[in-house]
């Protein structure tokens, strides 16, 4: 898996994210964290950027650090990831300091090169398992981005190849588990369609995805 390239026009409802972003105090020492999650292929990526667009444009300062960079190959969701993001990128922000993690390369199959995290105003954590409970305490803006199933594996499916269908279903299962026992959809600040759109009014917590419970 890799970060998928954003697509043209980019996401209608980032403005309203980067406002509402800029809105909250920081909790992450001096930095605003905003969580972009939701299930593979469902347009995380390019609401990030589009995201980071809106800020730049506002002279403020953002970094993107996207998850396909940390997770330790097709089966990384879980295990070593969060200790990972905690530790090597949110415990130096919050105590002021530049973080630094390891990048995945994903045709290698191991962690490669070094990334720098500079202390900005705001850092874009984007990739499913960004908005686990674990970092309610630090994140100012949770952000849930959902899509059909069928539309997120056709998605991934041009990107990374046929040959991929196993790995795709395999953590389509991975996420559908995850997102069940973290409620993330549920904890969201905001949600986005699969177009990129700010859905109106709060979900009903008991209410499933339009794809069954955890997932879009």
């Amino acid at each position: 898996m890799r970060s998928v390239v954003p697509r043209p026009g980019g996401a209608p409802g980032a403005k309203a994210v980067a406002e509402r972003a800029l809105r909250e105090r920081p909790r992450l020492g001096p930095v605003r964290l905003v969580c972009i999650d939701g299930p593979a292929g469902s347009g995380k990526t390019t609401t990030a950027e589009s995201v980071r667009e809106h800020l730049l444009r506002r002279d403020v300062g953002v970094t993107v650090v996207h998850l396909d960079d940390l997770y330790d190959g097709w089966h990384g969701l879980e295990g070593t990831l969060w200790p990972r993001v905690s530790a090597q990128v949110l415990e130096p922000l919050r105590h002021g300091r530049a973080g630094r993690f390891q990048r995945y390369d994903w045709a290698a199959g191991r962690f490669t090169q070094w990334v720098d995290v500079p202390v900005e105003d705001v850092l874009l954590l984007e990739g499913c398992g960004s908005a686990r409970r674990d970092v309610d305490a630090v994140a100012s803006l949770r952000v849930w981005v959902e899509a059909p199933d069928a539309l997120r594996l056709e998605r991934g499916l041009a990107r990374d190849g046929d040959a991929a269908r196993a790995h795709w279903t395999s953590w389509m299962a991975d996420e559908r588990a995850h997102f069940a026992r973290e409620r993330t959809r549920e904890r969201a600040d905001l949600w986005l369609d699969a177009a990129g759109r700010v859905v109106a009014g709060t979900p009903d917590a008991d209410t499933p995805s339009p794809s069954g419970p955890g997932l879009a």
